[in-house]
């Protein structure tokens, strides 16, 4: 009897132990959100593709603008970058600082000695004088400056890379100090990565960084080199890696080519690396010392290797001012420079690094800009993009949203290279395809231009049916073009209330590792931000006044 109560209670068991394996499996194989293989994620999109009602939108074509817009109308009015020190007296100075030094906490340093400069209520003949600092980007106040949009009395960037470029598109600048305070900027790798290169390459500098980078022993992420001055140096230092005696020779591009096709992508911003990096996506990125000495975490996964030209924080004073303006000026700069002032710069991450010195030899201006137009012909490395642009014109985009979407769709598509591919989809409640897929030569760009125009409110809003569709159209494209680089771009206000949710396609744009670049309008920024966190793609939140300028970089980094 104890016998047959004991095989009861196995058989019992074992049951028991297949149903609740089985529920394991059903709920792990109907996890929307996990890779899946791509057989799985074909079944899927088909399953969710036959219940989406689409339409196909005749286009038309509308004239187009051949030229390119004029810097001085992309940019937007200066209050988009209100001053975080205000100075009040007769005599005030205005300082473009880049944002590591007039931002907040460890990266308020210039903010703090102008607050503290300006308690003083210094004098010159009689005149009080005081300091007006405004965080910029050191790319962004370059564009000020060289479009004559507005123009600070002086500006201090990260390096002196945008001195240059602004004394070549003859503005007029000159040169205070050629040191505020003391940085470095750096390519981090992790631990494993950079003892993989000891082994393999027999030390770490930029030569062995950028072939284990052409040999895919590192995914590497850098920034922007058009807007970050971290990005503009690393580009110059892989150019120099590949031949020191000319950075825009034949050598020099195929060398560039060969590296930038292990490159995953380049980031819009140093957020958008770091979360990549945090999900393991990138082993390699670039930062600036002070950063890496404030972030503990930073410092205890990855070692940091110094590159390219130093980044000491230069300034520059603006056109023709006054003597009591200069006056004030080296007051300032003299007050910088105090023993205080640069213990406070120390403790807040700067002077770090001071023995190390560039081999870099001295660029000029038209030669750093040369290198950048050499980057944006070449670091797609003669990889076609496959694009389509998802545009919400639900109810809720009615009026200036749709307005501004419109616009800025329209005037960013002058940055788009000719030799890509795009199409457009839009939705409300039912999904259309306004353009189909093909290379945006001069045709496609007048159709997509009426397409745009022609676009139309509806009702609900149906944000990842759409997505579906788009998803749909570019695997279709990769099918005949399998060397394209697939990407998707949502325009939209972040809203959905009608068909799938994005629980429901996460998981096959993970398999496919498409991402998903978001523009937001009047939007729910952070439910935009979590659809291009998917696949670590940059979300831009836009408004009419300075969108295009946005578009514009983001088209510059990915198109």
């Amino acid at each position: 009897m104890q016998k047959k109560n004991i095989l009861a209670f196995v058989v019992i068991a074992l049951i028991a132990f297949g149903v609740i394996f089985a529920v394991i499996s059903s709920t792990n194989s109907n996890d929307d959100t996990a890779v899946m293989s791509e057989d799985q994620a074909n079944k899927k999109l088909a399953k969710y593709l036959n219940k989406i009602d689409v339409s196909n939108i005749p286009a038309r074509k509308a004239n187009v603008e051949l030229e390119e817009t004029d810097l001085k109308e992309e940019l937007p009015d200066i209050s988009k970058y209100p001053l975080s020190v205000e100075g009040n007296a007769d005599v005030v100075i205005e300082i473009f600082s880049s944002p590591e030094k007039a931002g907040e906490k460890s990266d308020s340093w210039l903010s703090t000695m102008a607050k503290e400069f300006n308690k003083q209520a210094n004098k010159i003949d009689g005149k009080t004088v005081a300091i007006s600092v405004r965080s910029i980007a050191s790319g962004l106040g370059t564009d000020y400056i060289i479009s004559g949009k507005y123009l600070p009395d002086a500006f201090t960037p990260s390096n002196d890379l945008w001195g240059k470029i602004i004394e070549a598109e003859g503005a007029d600048i000159s040169v205070v100090t050629d040191r505020m305070v003391g940085n470095v900027a750096g390519v981090l790798l992790t631990k494993s990565v950079a003892n993989d290169i000891t082994k393999n390459y027999g030390e770490v500098n930029m030569k062995t960084i950028t072939q284990a980078t052409a040999d895919n022993r590192i995914a590497m992420g850098y920034t922007n080199p058009l807007s970050s001055s971290a990005g503009m140096n690393f580009l110059l230092s892989t150019l120099n890696a590949y031949d020191s005696s000319d950075i825009l020779s034949e050598t020099a591009i195929e060398g560039f080519q060969q590296f930038q096709i292990n490159i995953p992508f380049v980031a819009y911003t140093t957020l958008q690396m770091r979360e990549s990096a945090k999900s393991g996506s990138l082993t390699g990125m670039i930062i600036e010392y002070q950063l890496y000495k404030n972030d503990t975490d930073l410092r205890t996964q990855y070692e940091f290797i110094p590159y390219g030209v130093r980044h000491d924080n230069p300034l520059y004073a603006i056109g023709k001012l006054s003597k009591d303006k200069k006056e004030a000026m080296d007051l300032f700069v003299s007050y910088c420079e105090t023993k205080e002032s640069q213990e406070l710069a120390t403790k807040y991450g700067f002077n770090g690094m001071d023995d190390y010195k560039s081999s870099f030899p001295e660029y000029d201006g038209s030669t750093i800009i040369s290198a950048q137009k050499l980057w944006k012909e070449n670091k797609d490395s003669g990889r076609s993009i496959t694009a389509v642009f998802v545009a919400d014109v639900s109810g809720s985009m009615s009026g200036e949203p749709l307005n501004q979407l419109k616009a800025s769709l329209i005037n960013g598509s002058k940055y788009i290279n000719s030799e890509n591919s795009i199409g457009l989809v839009s939705y409300d409640s039912k999904v259309y395809v306004n353009l189909p897929i093909a290379k945006f030569d001069l045709n496609q760009r007048s159709l997509f231009t009426g397409a745009v125009t022609d676009l139309q409110e509806g009702g609900a809003t149906a944000s990842f049916d759409a997505l579906t569709v788009a998803l749909n159209m570019l695997l279709e494209e990769k099918a005949k073009n399998p060397d394209t680089k697939l990407m998707l771009f949502l325009l939209s206000d972040g809203e959905t209330n009608s068909g799938l949710s994005m629980k429901k396609i996460t998981g096959i744009l993970k398999t496919y590792k498409i991402p998903v670049y978001t523009i937001g309008y009047n939007a729910d920024i952070e439910a935009l931000e979590t659809i291009s966190s998917i696949n670590e793609a940059a979300s831009i939140n836009a408004d009419s006044d300075d969108v295009v300028y946005k578009l514009k970089n983001l088209f510059d980094a990915q198109m």
